[in-house]
C-alpha cells in the first residue's frame, strides 16, 4: 500500500512540475496523469488544480470564466464519471474525448443579468483573445446559453453539447457563453486578454496566462 501511495505522490509531483504550458497533443503519459489526478488525488489537490482555470471578472454582468484545456477536459470527464460511481473511464474514453475536442480550448463565460432586464434571449456577445502587438484571435464558435434559474456552480462539461437550460420560467437570470478557440492559433505559453463585448462595447477583459495551465 505504501508503494502505491508513493507512486501516486510521484505522479502528482510530476504533474505539478510539468505545468508550464497548455499541452497539445495530450499523450498517453499525460492521460495517465489526468486520470490519477481525477481518481486518486485528494479533494484539496483537485481543487488546487481546478482553481488555476477559474478567472474572476467581477464586472457586471460577467462573473467569472472557466478555461477548459484538452488536459483538463480529461480530468473533468474522469472526475465526473467517478463521482457518479463509474470508475471505468480510462485511456479509451479519454482518447474518444480528445478525438472530438483535443485541438481546442474552451472559455466558459458565466454571466448574471440585472433582475430588471427585458431580455428574451442572450444578446450577441462576442469573445476574443487579445494578445501582444494588437493580435486578436476570434472564437471559431460561440454557444450562448440562456439561464432562467439561479446558477448551480460546478465543473463545466468535458465536451459541451450546446442548447439552453430549459424553457423560460420568468426573467432571464443569466447566461453561459462557451467560446471555442483553435489551439493552433495560440501560443501555448502566451498571455491573452479574454475580451467579452457587445456590439463593440467591452463588458470585461480578463487576463489569461496559458503558461500557468496544463
Amino acid at each position: 500500500m505504501r508503494a502505491g501511495l508513493a507512486a501516486v505522490l510521484v505522479a502528482l509531483v510530476a504533474l505539478q512540475a510539468a505545468t508550464g504550458a497548455v499541452q497539445t497533443p495530450v499523450d498517453d503519459a499525460a492521460i495517465d496523469e489526468a486520470l490519477t489526478l481525477a481518481r486518486v488525488s485528494s479533494d484539496t489537490a483537485r481543487a488546487r488544480f481546478h482553481d488555476a482555470y477559474r478567472l474572476i471578472a467581477a464586472r457586471a454582468p460577467v462573473d467569472y470564466l472557466e478555461v477548459v484545456s484538452p488536459f483538463r477536459r480529461i480530468v473533468i470527464a474522469a472526475q465526473q464519471r467517478a463521482a457518479a460511481g463509474d470508475r471505468s473511464f480510462g485511456q479509451r474514453q479519454a482518447l474518444e474525448i480528445l478525438g472530438k475536442a483535443g485541438g481546442q480550448i474552451d472559455v466558459y463565460v458565466e454571466m448574471t443579468f440585472n433582475p430588471l432586464n427585458t431580455y428574451i434571449g442572450v444578446p450577441e456577445y462576442e469573445v476574443v483573445l487579445a494578445g501582444r502587438g494588437n493580435t486578436r484571435v476570434g472564437a471559431r464558435s460561440i454557444d450562448r446559453l440562456s439561464r432562467w434559474t439561479p446558477r448551480v456552480d460546478g465543473l463545466p462539461a468535458a465536451v459541451p453539447s450546446g442548447g439552453g437550460s430549459g424553457p423560460p420560467r420568468g426573467p432571464l437570470v443569466g447566461a453561459t457563453l462557451i467560446a471555442r478557440f483553435d489551439l493552433q492559433s495560440l501560443d501555448p505559453e502566451g498571455s491573452y486578454d479574454v475580451v467579452i463585448s457587445e456590439r463593440g462595447d467591452v463588458l470585461a477583459a480578463v487576463r489569461l496566462d496559458l503558461s500557468r495551465l496544463r
